[in-house]
């Protein structure tokens, strides 16, 4: 095969990633939409705060392309895939995510995250330091404590959260995550009827997640690596930006969007879900599966992670227990310069 040849493929390949690109933010764009209304129209129909919602069943569903990326990096021998995924994700979900969700729309944390769930996102990234840092690896009994402790945490979740209910008598409104609409007919009508039914919430909260998942995996993610590799882009720039901010994307529609829907509680609740889950349930899976290599200079970046985490529980335990348009910004701009650090000083 001549040069001539080659070239050509490579435009073929080309022609066939920019609409793929496309076609993947299309599905991640609206199978979001679709998730956040499914999501917090089932927390109203079935009398589960939105809180929940978003640690549980969104953060899981959004996570799930980390989930898939480091099992395979994991089984295929590519350690520092699957725990550069996951540290890089979780740098991303906060001060990206969270920050351009701030600037968007003020997110409120609430109580039940400042009592539980951002005690439990330090503790976990505290742990994922030291079980990597003591012998620069993960073995499989950590592992399996860091997946113990994600399940203990789902239940303990669930359960805590019905029992505040039903004690403080905080029975979400029936009407608080309704979709109003000036359109009575037509297909914005019927589908805002439709969504009186629980059985419609949830395909739509299903659909939403398969078309979000998809796009992100199978969409976004490759063809951006064709499109960043034509242009001669290295590998280790294709790894550190496609991979962990692609395998982020879910978390970053589903979370605008739901700002922009007004549904805080899903923003914040899916973004310390995911980071809990990214690090207990994928990392601690990964591990009891196939020992992790915990490579010294993941401490680096496991420690800003770290910050990270500790930023956002910064604006959660202030006064007012909301990240502003102004901490929004803070969050982002270190974002930026975390990314200067990558590319200019390590």
């Amino acid at each position: 095969m001549d040069n001539m040849e080659v070239v050509r493929i490579d435009i073929m390949e080309l022609w066939i990633a920019i609409p793929l690109l496309v076609i993947g933010f299309v599905c991640l764009v609206k199978g979001a939409d679709w998730f956040v209304d499914g999501a917090a129209g089932l927390a109203a129909k079935l009398r589960i705060p939105s809180l929940i919602i978003g640690l549980t069943v969104v953060s899981f569903g959004t996570s799930a392309p980390e989930l898939a990326t480091s099992i395979i990096s994991a089984f295929e021998g590519g350690a520092d895939l699957a725990v550069g995924n996951i540290i890089g994700s979780n740098i991303t979900n906060i001060l990206l995510i969270l920050g351009i969700s701030a600037m968007i729309c003020p997110l409120i944390v609430q109580k039940s995250a400042r009592r539980i769930d951002l005690p439990v996102l330090l503790g976990s990234s505290v742990l994922l330091l030291v079980f990597g840092g003591l012998d620069n690896q993960i073995d499989r009994m950590e592992g399996a404590i860091m997946f113990f402790v994600s399940v203990v945490y789902t239940v303990f979740l669930i359960v805590y959260g019905f029992v505040q209910n039903k004690r403080e008598g905080e029975i979400p409104d029936l009407h608080d995550h309704e979709v109003t609409t000036g359109e009575t007919k037509g297909v914005s009508g019927w589908f805002a009827r439709m969504k009186e039914h629980v059985w419609f919430l949830l395909v739509i909260t299903l659909v939403g997640l398969s078309l979000v998942v998809v796009g992100a995996l199978y969409c976004v993610i490759p063809a951006a690596t064709s499109i960043a590799e034509f242009f001669g882009v290295s590998k280790k720039v294709i790894g550190l930006t496609i991979v962990a901010i692609g395998t982020s994307l879910p978390e970053l529609v589903t979370c605008v969007i739901a700002a922009k829907k007004g549904e805080t509680d899903i923003a914040v609740g899916d973004i310390v879900g995911s980071n809990i889950f990214n690090i207990l349930r994928t990392l601690g899976l990964c591990a009891a599966i196939v020992p992790l290599t915990f490579a010294p200079s993941f401490l680096i970046d496991g420690s800003i992670a770290l910050g990270a985490a500790v930023l956002l529980a910064a604006f959660g335990y202030a006064k007012n227990h909301k990240i502003q348009r102004w901490g929004g910004l803070i969050m982002f701009l270190s974002f930026v310069a975390y990314y200067v650090y990558l590319f200019v000083l390590a």
